[in-house]
């Protein structure tokens, strides 16, 4: 991490808490009604792989990779589907989770390109929320935390293919 200075901005202890807290309130929002967990790749995997183990109704889980940021530090504003759904989810109440929103482009392209499917509903679930970024119209449905307009790694989050596996989210500056 040369030429870098890290500020942690949300401890490990802190994700666990908040990450523990959505699980709780999804479950008992969805306890009812067929589940269908939608984790967007690469961003969300750790997340989404915690926020399951704190559901306690059963869940069906896919996936989907989609791609705006290339290797930069903000979206292109191309959503591209790298990776479509591969389930049956007519039926389903679709929570799709993913590691950030900021500018809300990919978030409401996804949202949009499901409905297609049928589902009963289409919700959204993030870590971060970034909203002075937010360039449509969207506010996620569960958010464990909003955040200022900074850069920020760890926890599933990259830079350059870099730094998901840090347990806890950084605002990673130039010196």
């Amino acid at each position: 991490m040369e030429g870098k200075i890290e500020n942690i901005l949300i401890s490990q202890a802190e994700i666990a808490e908040k990450t523990a807290e959505v699980g709780r309130l999804i479950s008992e929002n969805y306890k009812d009604k067929k589940l269908y967990i939608l984790s967007l790749l690469r961003g969300s995997f750790i997340f989404t792989a915690d926020l399951v183990r704190q559901i306690s109704i059963p869940v069906q889980i896919g996936f989907m990779a989609t791609s705006s940021y290339e290797h930069g530090e903000s979206s292109t504003g191309n959503v591209k589907i790298v990776q479509d759904i591969l389930d049956n989810i007519e039926g389903y109440d679709v929570l799709i989770v993913d590691d950030i929103v900021d500018t809300g482009t990919t978030m409401k392209s996804v949202k949009e390109h499901l409905l297609s499917y049928n589902p009963a509903s289409v919700k959204c679930c993030v870590l971060l929320d970034k909203p002075e970024r937010r360039k449509v119209d969207l506010e996620p449905d569960y958010k464990c935390f909003t955040i200022p307009d900074v850069f920020v790694v760890g926890y599933g989050l990259n830079y350059g293919d870099y730094y998901r596996n840090i347990p806890y989210v950084f605002n990673w500056e130039s010196k």
